[in-house]
């Protein structure tokens, strides 16, 4: 279904695309990579999510915990 709908509009397109495309847009919304990790990926362990996402910087760091603590 997902490459019948890639190729209805011309790309080349896979199930894992498209995880990997809410994932990342949720991330960048400020959804807790907890949440990303468990119920968009579905990974058993955060280190998972971790490896692939990156880390975070200092500055998002500091955001979390204002936010959290603040």
């Amino acid at each position: 279904m997902v490459k019948k709908a890639g190729q209805l509009v011309g790309i080349e397109l896979k199930r894992h695309d498209l995880k990997r495309h809410a994932a990342t847009y949720a991330s960048q919304s400020g959804t807790p990579i907890e949440i990303v990790s468990k119920v968009i990926l579905r990974h058993a362990d955060l280190s998972t999510t971790q490896r692939y996402h990156g880390k975070v910087n200092d500055a998002e760091a500091i955001r979390w915990i204002e936010t959290l603590y603040g």
